[in-house]
């Protein structure tokens, strides 16, 4: 039994990981809170340390938690390489999510017959994925840091007439 419980705690804790491949100089870590969030190129420039990569966990729920788990993941990898910002390279969500499974059987040992059945219910949402790469700007000047608006959404085209 402490087996199982430790290979699920296993499971748990890698499916909240994330990733970074280093392609630059990574510095001293900071803190979280100092690295910023960029949706566009910083103006002035900035030398690039790595490539990151993050998802929202198995156990994350509501679309805003999710987005905000992402971001903190990729602030957190960013500050581990003493990166102060990380320039946003969007979002996408995973496959999977809730489902319901629904199990019988039956048989007959010796004069003996037997059944059972089963329902499965898996209610985990669907992760979030985001990318971003870690960048250290040396002089970071104030900038928006609110992402910007989504594209509307296009109408439908409508469908002739038969």
């Amino acid at each position: 039994m402490r087996n199982v419980l430790t290979l699920l705690l296993c499971l748990a804790l890698s499916a909240c990981a994330s990733s970074a491949l280093v392609t630059g100089t990574p510095r001293a870590p900071i803190d979280p809170s100092q690295v910023r969030v960029y949706f566009q190129a910083p103006p002035g420039g900035f030398e690039e340390i790595a490539l990151l990569e993050s998802n929202s966990g198995a156990f994350t729920y509501g679309e805003q938690n999710k987005m905000n788990s992402v971001v903190a993941k990729l602030r957190k990898e960013a500050a581990k390489l003493g990166a102060n910002g990380v320039l946003f390279r969007g979002t996408a969500d995973g496959y999977g999510g809730g489902g319901m499974s629904v199990g019988a059987g039956g048989g007959r040992v010796g004069g003996s017959s037997f059944s059972g059945g089963g329902v499965g219910i898996n209610i985990s949402p669907r992760q979030k994925y985001a990318r971003g790469i870690a960048i250290y700007v040396a002089s970071p000047a104030a900038v928006d840091e609110t992402p910007p608006p989504p594209a509307p959404a296009s109408a439908p085209e409508p469908q002739p007439q038969r």
